[in-house]
């Protein structure tokens, strides 16, 4: 369990509350808006009223005792830099930062950000990768060129095992795990068989997927 600091709680803030609060983590939720409070308080630990530019508030808030610092102000981008120059002066370890725009994302991380989301971006790709083939179930974005897939198995590779496939020689692509009756299972190994209807989760860069599937 950890303790997280989230301030701004629009509709991206209320959406990373509420994963947060089903993880079972610790949240404190910060925002100028006194009935975005009032009604967040059902899916965090503590909430409060308050401006995050301001450097005593954000003082009171001990802001070194938290795990991490994670600003969603989305509709004032001076307030959102503002605060996280001013929690990484005041010591906190890590502070995420939304961004909604390419040049947000450089100025965020120059004053202090050690991580930023831009969720238009990674909706946008994730879109234009998801589209481009039936095969492509899911995508989570990793660092550099790699990513994972979920996939949906063609025709041909029904009955076959992950050896007689050889997509790791072939493409250079990983499976990970096998989704049987909408639970993954990552107990696989070379002997296992694929399965229609069974997706495979896998590590790979989107032209190996592109070239393995003759997207």
């Amino acid at each position: 369990m950890k303790s997280i600091l989230l301030i701004g709680v629009g509709r991206f803030g209320r959406h990373v509350a509420q994963k947060l609060n089903e993880l079972g983590h610790e949240v404190m939720a910060v925002d100028t808006d006194e009935e975005r409070i009032n009604s967040i308080l059902p899916i965090v630990t503590n909430a409060q009223i308050g401006d995050s530019t301001s450097k005593a508030f954000l003082q009171s808030l001990g802001v070194k005792n938290y795990d991490a610092c994670i600003v969603t102000i989305g509709d004032d981008f001076q307030s959102s830099l503002e605060t996280t120059s001013l929690l990484k002066e005041l010591g906190a370890k890590t502070v995420i930062s939304r961004a909604s725009r390419g040049v947000q994302e450089k100025f965020l991380l120059r004053n202090g950000a050690d991580r930023v989301v831009y969720p238009e971006k990674q909706m946008a790709v994730w879109t234009a990768i998801r589209c481009t083939s039936d095969h492509i179930l899911d995508y989570i974005e990793l660092d550099g060129d790699i990513d994972i897939f979920e996939l949906a198995i063609p025709d041909d590779w029904d009955g076959k095992t992950i050896l007689g496939l050889d997509v790791r020689k072939k493409y250079n692509m990983n499976i990970l795990a096998i989704r049987e009756n909408g639970a993954l299972n990552m107990r696989i190994g070379p002997d296992t068989v694929m399965r229609k209807g069974c997706p495979v989760l896998v590590l790979a860069t989107i032209k190996a997927v592109q070239k393995c599937f003759k997207i």
